[in-house]
């Protein structure tokens, strides 16, 4: 069982990086392996719509970690997604490396692997952060994984964190269901597989 973790803060060893840390010493604890990416320090380019994507299988901008990372996810079993809030939104590194993973793997079989996001602020719009990692999740048939509160977590400088006892506490809670889910899902695919995809329909709101 493997989960990968993608720190989108620019500081490798700030606030966001302590709180993805508390959930990954407690996947550890529970039997699951983790792989830390740390993007947020990088100068990672946007999408830019070419769609050359769904043709050879990969994103066509080969010059950071998207290619890598989706690579790893074929075979990973979840994924778990942490960043700092800027404006009310995930730190800009971040928004483009998801945009262009889950864009590029639109195609991939991503279902059933577990997704978690996780918004640091120092004080206002952790929530609308969390909700913009979710539908990356939700888009893929990715079940989210919840916790006894919102994913989220409060810091100024850094190692403020871990004195939000209750978002530390929630940070655990967060890994004990993440592991949860993945050993529970490994049981349902052998006995039952998974649901059925129909054939993708896509309308246009012109039509």
């Amino acid at each position: 069982m493997k989960v990968l973790i993608i720190n989108g803060s620019p500081k490798r060893e700030g606030n966001t990086a302590i709180a993805l840390r508390e959930v990954e010493k407690t996947l550890n604890e529970e039997g699951v392996e983790t792989e830390m990416f740390h993007v947020g320090n990088k100068p990672i380019h946007g999408c830019m719509a070419c769609n050359r994507c769904w043709s050879i299988g990969e994103c066509v901008i080969t010059d950071d970690m998207v290619n890598e990372i989706a690579e790893k996810m074929n075979e990973a079993d979840g994924l778990l997604v942490g960043t700092p809030v800027y404006f009310s939104s995930p730190s800009g590194q971040l928004i483009a490396l998801l945009d262009r993973l889950f864009y590029s793997n639109l195609h991939a079989d991503w279902a059933m692997k577990v997704g978690a996001g996780v918004a640091v602020a120092r004080r206002g719009g952790t929530t609308a952060t969390f909700d913009v990692l979710n539908k990356y999740f939700l888009k893929t048939n990715m079940p989210v994984v919840p916790s006894q509160y919102w994913n989220i977590a409060h810091g100024c400088e850094p190692g403020d964190v871990v004195r939000d006892e209750e978002g530390m506490q929630t940070m655990r809670q967060l890994a004990r269901n993440m592991a949860f889910m993945i050993k529970s899902i490994r049981l349902g695919r052998e006995k039952y597989g998974v649901p059925v995809e129909e054939e993708r329909v896509e309308t246009h709101f012109i039509r």
